[in-house]
């Protein structure tokens, strides 16, 4: 009891308490993944990870499967564009170096913290504000919500996450965190924006997982949503990937679907595989990003032999 009127008279109300907790929380679990990382084995942990997510062993040393091939990527290919296509803002530069600059939002910053946000050079009283180094983490703001602390804390404490360290994604460590801000990308569709993600081998766009539901009104990334996996034709496969069917009404091609495909099949042209994320907005196709281990390597990819087919789409020189 004396201890508690002790921290009350420094300063350390109820909330101060439990913003304190929650920042040491944090700076131990970076620690624990950081530490991990540099102590374990890298096959050793990578097979730890993938138990934990999703209960069974990777076949490292023959991999088939979808998720055996990305962690076989993860842990042997380092291929020089991999940094620069995983950096939300430097990936802008290789869009444009294919000719595709057209595709892009516009963009406000680099900014290295929240506080350093020239409010007054932003056109648009809300905007969407993300991380060039981490999947996940986006949010519509408006210049308002600068005037909430919390705001501040969300993003300083995503500025200190590296995603490496908790998924062996190697292209993601050494990316220098920023925030951007680009306008809010509207869509008159039922499910919002809808995130077309194709899924590319050698070049080539083989699949396409449309993303149904995936962004809340705030701009941040659904918890539970839809996904319907199609081939280039646009028709329905007989796949569920991590998340379950929208079969409650059929899906429309989208316009200018056929470019999509051209769009996805130039920009992952140098990479044997990757994953290009548009959008489409009555038409207008922007870039989202290139991710190059979809769900990290943990997926949930039904039936076996959907699983065992994009497996053997992704051409390695596999090591015994």
């Amino acid at each position: 009891m004396h201890l508690v009127k002790v921290l009350f008279s420094m300063g350390f109300n109820t909330h101060t308490m439990k913003k304190t907790s929650l920042f040491i929380y944090q700076q131990i679990k970076r620690s624990f993944f950081k530490w991990r990382t540099r102590l374990l084995p890298a096959t050793f942990l990578a097979q730890c990870i993938y138990m934990r997510r999703c209960g069974k062993l990777l076949n490292l040393k023959n991999p088939q499967t979808m998720d055996e091939k990305l962690w076989w990527l993860k842990l042997h290919e380092h291929h020089p564009l991999q940094p620069i296509c995983a950096d939300k803002y430097r990936v802008r530069e290789y869009v444009r170096q294919c000719g595709l600059g057209h595709l892009l939002n516009d963009c406000y910053g680099p900014y290295e913290r929240v506080g350093e946000i020239p409010l007054n050079e932003i056109p648009y009283d809300e905007f969407f504000l993300k991380c060039n180094h981490l999947s996940g983490g986006n949010r519509i703001v408006r210049k308002d919500d600068f005037k909430d602390e919390k705001l501040k804390e969300y993003f300083d404490n995503l500025l200190k996450n590296n995603a490496f360290y908790y998924g062996l994604e190697w292209p993601y460590k050494d990316i220098k965190p920023l925030l951007i801000a680009e306008p809010v990308i509207s869509s008159d569709d039922p499910f919002g924006l809808l995130d077309y993600k194709f899924m590319c081998f050698g070049g080539v766009p083989k699949l396409l997982f449309l993303d149904i539901g995936v962004c809340e009104k705030d701009g941040s990334h659904a918890e539970k949503y839809y996904r319907n996996v199609y081939d280039m034709n646009f028709q329905l496969q007989n796949i569920t990937e991590t998340r379950p069917q929208y079969t409650a009404k059929r899906m429309q091609k989208p316009p200018r679907f056929e470019q999509m495909i051209a769009y996805a099949a130039r920009l992952s042209a140098p990479f044997r595989h990757c994953r290009v994320d548009l959008y489409n907005v009555k038409g207008r196709i922007y870039f989202g990003e290139i991710t190059f281990y979809h769900g990290s390597g943990c997926n949930h990819l039904k039936p076996t032999t959907a699983d065992q087919m994009i497996g053997s789409w992704i051409k390695i020189d596999c090591i015994s």
